[in-house]
């Protein structure tokens, strides 16, 4: 086969897609990225860990007739490969066949709505978006710009985007892939799509908002892998990980786990949900969305179009003979006594509050309407957590100055380490990890939810059992060089004097 760039008007363009599609297919499985390719050499990058290597360069050998050279690297690298188009059959493919969002987006209608500028800068973005683990990627309309960034370990960055001309066309066609109604400039709506990169199939959420200079656009991506995580991953201590497999073993009770929007609430719900998930046990589930499908667990989307809300499915849950119920979220105080009243009549009940620490959440559930006994009688655990960026290990550096934090408990000094930067992360971080609050309701715990405590008597009482807070957790982190303490400030909003 020859490596000359494929024209239009060769007879044999069907069969070279095909091919190269099926050799990135092959790669794909086994987590590699193609290079070069020529009449008898095929160069291939897989990660430097693999063990699958030889089984690799086996197939490629079968499958293409030619040698192949393996090349072993890190896994940071192998992304960006992926990102900047090194591979010449990826962008032979790219410029011939753009992404999808699904199977129905060669039909005509969709293919019809935008011209090629258009789809090929957005799918641009999207490969960017992805290859770079974003969370959420932001189109947004100026009088004279179009700004467009990706949320990329919790933070905005700004990415280079298509030129003010085609903002219209971009906001169009993302309405399109949503399957919005792209006629409708006034008020806000929420669709779901999805793409294919790389063999793979991404969930995005679409929701558009009115501004001021047009429709604000953002995506939220759901990255499948990034949220199959198991228990041992998610950065509990050791202590607070006891904690949380002892209060899933309990046939009955309520698990809170509370934090702001993208602090990871769901994946450690779903973590639980999965260490429990039995042919034994019937786990339901009622969310809104669904972000995380798991086979074994039955799961409703609540529909505020069809009156389907949280209470009414958790009541219907309740006729089907559950032993754990998971609840997107304590919204109301409907939901709050349904949820409390199924915890104390043998289910185990797990799901989520918007508050800031541990014991703030007992007062909220106090807020919401439920007693203090109620509380007292059913709640098993309390997770309050954020999430914060890990340093890069290849370029972290050491800080010349030192923080002495006896006041957080901690005596003496720890050395700093700050981000720097290199072409294996993006801006000195990469991944993230948690820090958590836990707080397990002890009988002392429960006398004083009955007398009906405030909430530094009740973080007092914390306190005294050894609780330590989200700040003290986090510097635990700083010492060990995973995380910097810039970044935790910046989750935890303390200061030198926290």
């Amino acid at each position: 086969m020859s490596d000359t760039p494929l024209r239009p008007e060769s007879p044999s363009i069907n069969d070279r897609l095909q091919s190269e599609a099926s050799l990135e297919a092959l790669c794909q499985r086994y987590k590699a990225v193609v290079l070069h390719r020529d009449h008898q050499m095929l160069h291939v990058a897989c990660h430097e860990t693999e063990a699958d290597s030889e089984a690799l360069s086996q197939v490629l050998r079968f499958a293409t007739g030619l040698k192949v050279q393996l090349e072993r690297w890190p896994q940071t690298r192998l992304e960006q490969a992926m990102e900047q188009g090194s591979s010449e059959i990826k962008e032979n493919i790219a410029a011939e066949k753009p992404l999808s969002p699904a199977e129905t987006d060669e039909s005509n209608e969709l293919n019809n709505q935008s011209d090629a500028p258009v789809i090929n800068i957005l799918n641009q973005i999207l490969r960017l978006a992805i290859t770079r683990r974003a969370s959420d990627i932001h189109f947004e309309p100026y009088e004279h710009s179009f700004r467009v960034r990706m949320r990329i370990d919790g933070v905005l960055q700004e990415v280079p985007g298509p030129e003010f001309s085609m903002a219209a066309g971009v906001c169009a066609r993302l309405k399109i892939m949503g399957q919005l109604n792209v006629a409708e400039r006034r008020l806000p709506q929420d669709g779901q799509l999805s793409v294919m990169l790389q063999k793979q199939r991404y969930s995005m959420r679409v929701s558009s908002l009115p501004t001021l200079h047009g429709e604000k656009i953002v995506l939220r991506i759901l990255h499948m892998t990034q949220q199959d995580l198991s228990m041992s991953q998610l950065g509990f201590t050791p202590r607070d990980l006891d904690f949380f497999k002892t209060a899933l073993k309990h046939p009955q009770g309520l698990i809170l786990v509370t934090g702001p929007t993208g602090s990871g609430k769901t994946v450690t719900l779903y973590s639980g949900l999965r260490h429990l998930n039995a042919i034994s046990r019937n786990i339901c589930s009622v969310e809104d969305p669904i972000e995380i499908p798991v086979s074994g667990i039955n799961q409703t989307q609540i529909n505020s179009k069809t009156d389907l809300s949280f209470a009414s499915v958790l009541r219907a849950l309740l006729r089907q003979d559950p032993d754990v119920i998971m609840v997107g979220e304590i919204r109301d105080k409907e939901t709050a006594e349904i949820a409390v009243k199924a915890a104390q009549t043998g289910h185990l009940v797990l799901s989520t509050l918007h508050t800031n620490s541990t014991c703030e959440t007992l007062t909220r559930l106090r807020q919401m309407g439920i007693e203090g006994f109620h509380i007292a009688a059913s709640l098993r655990l309390v997770i309050a957590q954020r999430l914060v960026r890990k340093l890069c290990p290849h370029c972290r550096k050491p800080h010349m100055s030192l923080v002495e934090k006896s006041a957080d408990g901690i005596s003496g000094h720890i050395p700093l380490w700050l981000p720097a930067g290199c072409h294996q992360c993006f801006s000195g971080y990469y991944g993230r990890t948690g820090i958590y609050e836990t707080l397990n309701i002890t009988p002392m715990l429960q006398q004083a939810l009955v007398a009906e405590a405030n909430v530094h008597e009740l973080s007092k009482i914390a306190r005294e059992q050894g609780q330590k807070t989200l700040h003290e957790a986090g510097m635990l982190l700083v010492e060990q060089g995973i995380t910097s303490l810039e970044e935790l400030y910046r989750v935890t909003g303390e200061g030198e004097g926290a």
